[in-house]
């Protein structure tokens, strides 16, 4: 009976995606045919994987259920500016001199320059979420072993002890050992979860999920960035002399700085590998899946006939593709935390550098 009620929510889950993801270009493709113009894939899935001042739940009809944001803006030549995203959808192309320009984003219409943008968007949301729900479940976990000392925890937070043992041992104590891997252990374990966590969320089709964080290359760069100031800060004395002068390296190699150059560089290039890494794969799920189910329109839009027999095959694929970013969501998280405890453990030296070495290669 519980294998059976988990494939009854699996199913029901994925029905709702398939459900959500058709109501929402179903207005968009009602629009399309309207105009006599074919089905256009691209706006229709660069919109669903890129940040938005408003939250859209659902379409009925011509009707368009969002969640409106506040617009928070500074302009040097009228000041602050608060107001709702909702005054840009009831019949306005522009409110308090400003409008949503063609790249998605709010533009000052006297000038075509985009002002101070403090606005709180669909991604700063789903990431305020992501970090409440993250504390609700260490909080909760906390409480938990407070209240049942020596017992072996049950249900999800056994689940969650799973996880956080596995970061700690084959992450964090694998590559730094204990000592070096407690220091930088609420660093790794925090990154780990809030990865791991919108990576989740990114996947389910209604609010709070559906908003592709991970996929926005201004959050990877900032978390490739923590990384990037961790290492650099907390490099000791061989770190920097094997990057200005490496040992064992000739000297024709050294003076001129052919390979402390290269090296140099390498301090740039990791954290920019971290950022492009997470960003491009968490992506390109994202528009896998969605051109897959693009094709039913595609074709629809040529025959319905058509339409209607690539649906079953294209849906197959999307679901496929859904569950194989259940996959990736854990391995990004997984990859991202370990070459950080990688880099760290390069950084510091010591009896795991050697190991930390081999694991980057």
């Amino acid at each position: 009976m519980n294998l059976q009620k988990r494939i009854l929510m699996l199913a029901l889950m994925l029905m709702m995606s398939i459900a959500t993801f058709a109501q929402e270009e179903g207005g968009n493709h009602a629009a399309a045919e309207g105009s006599g113009a074919d089905f256009n894939a691209g706006p229709f899935i660069m919109n669903h994987i890129g940040d938005s001042y408003e939250w859209h739940i659902a379409t009925f009809g011509d009707f368009h259920l969002s969640l409106p944001l506040p617009c928070i803006l500074y302009s040097g030549q009228s000041g602050f500016h608060l107001f709702s995203s909702s005054n840009f959808h009831h019949g306005h192309a522009e409110y308090e001199g400003f409008k949503i320009g063609d790249n998605g984003k709010i533009v000052e219409v006297s000038t075509g320059e985009r002002p101070w943008d403090f606005s709180i968007t669909k991604n700063v949301v789903a990431m305020f979420f992501s970090m409440i729900l993250i504390c609700f479940m260490f909080i909760g976990m906390k409480k938990y072993y407070a209240k049942n000392v020596g017992k072996a925890p049950h249900g999800f937070y056994n689940a969650l002890e799973i996880i956080v043992l596995f970061v700690r041992d084959d992450i964090a104590y694998a590559s730094l050992g204990k000592k070096n891997g407690d220091k930088f252990m609420p660093f790794l374990m925090t990154v780990f979860f809030f990865i791991f966590i919108n990576n989740l969320l990114g996947l389910i089709p209604i609010i709070p999920g559906g908003a592709n964080l991970t996929g926005n290359i201004a959050v990877t760069c900032v978390l490739a960035l923590f990384t990037f100031f961790i290492t650099t800060f907390s490099g000791n004395k061989e770190y920097w002399q094997d990057i200005f002068w490496p040992h064992g390296v000739p000297l024709w190699l050294n003076c001129p700085p052919i390979i402390p150059i290269v090296e140099l560089m390498g301090v740039f290039t990791k954290p920019i590998v971290l950022m492009v890494r997470l960003f491009a794969n968490i992506t390109a799920g994202h528009i896998i899946a969605l051109s897959f189910y693009s094709l039913i329109f595609i074709f629809g839009a040529k025959s319905a006939g058509v339409g209607y027999g690539v649906a079953p095959v294209s849906v197959a694929f999307t679901i496929f593709m859904s569950v194989l970013e259940l996959l990736v969501a854990f391995i990004q998280a997984y990859v991202f935390t370990l070459l950080s405890s990688i880099y760290f453990s390069m950084a510091i030296g010591g009896e795991h550098e050697e190991k930390a070495v081999e694991v980057a290669h």
